[in-house]
């Protein structure tokens, strides 16, 4: 047994799409980034890879490099179950908690566990996503950001390269 955690923060700003778990909210801001800045796929793919001890995120896609220049995560994930197959592991469960004081992300579970689980392979029960805020508490209080958590389990099946 495998575990990893993750941790992902960016800024809300003008102009940008709010990208949650593959998912486009409805809101008057969207999350400044490199990519999509999906802070909750950022949060999974860095535990994930913690789990199985590859770095982080941004040695396996650096936000310098033009090709991850606004790039779906969800691509990005995608890209993580390769290694994660080819390294010989399988994930056990995944737990997620983003933080930001609007908007209300819970109506929105549902679909992201479904991108979460088509791209992983992995049953929907396995997934759990939830949400809280700082009670107006810092920056992401004052609405200046949103920040994601995640903690995944990982076993390992066979011997990878």
């Amino acid at each position: 047994m495998r575990v990893g955690f993750g941790y992902d923060v960016h800024p809300l700003v003008k102009g940008r799409k709010l990208v949650l778990g593959g998912e486009v909210i409805p809101y008057t801001k969207g999350l400044d980034g490199h990519s999509d800045a999906d802070v909750l796929i950022h949060s999974l793919i860095d535990a994930l890879f913690g789990a199985m001890g590859e770095g982080d995120i941004g040695q396996h896609f650096p936000p310098q490099e033009e090709q991850y220049k606004d790039i779906s995560s969800l691509v990005l994930l995608n890209k993580t179950a390769q290694i994660i197959k080819r390294k010989g592991f399988i994930i056990n469960n995944i737990d997620v908690s983003i933080v930001a004081e609007e908007p209300k992300i819970s109506p929105y579970f549902p679909s992201m566990r479904k991108h979460i689980s088509d791209i992983l392979n992995l049953p929907e029960e396995r997934i759990n996503l939830k949400a809280t805020t700082t009670e107006k508490l810092g920056f992401i209080g004052r609405k200046e950001g949103i920040a994601s958590f995640c903690l995944v389990s990982l076993k390992r099946i066979k011997a990878g390269d």
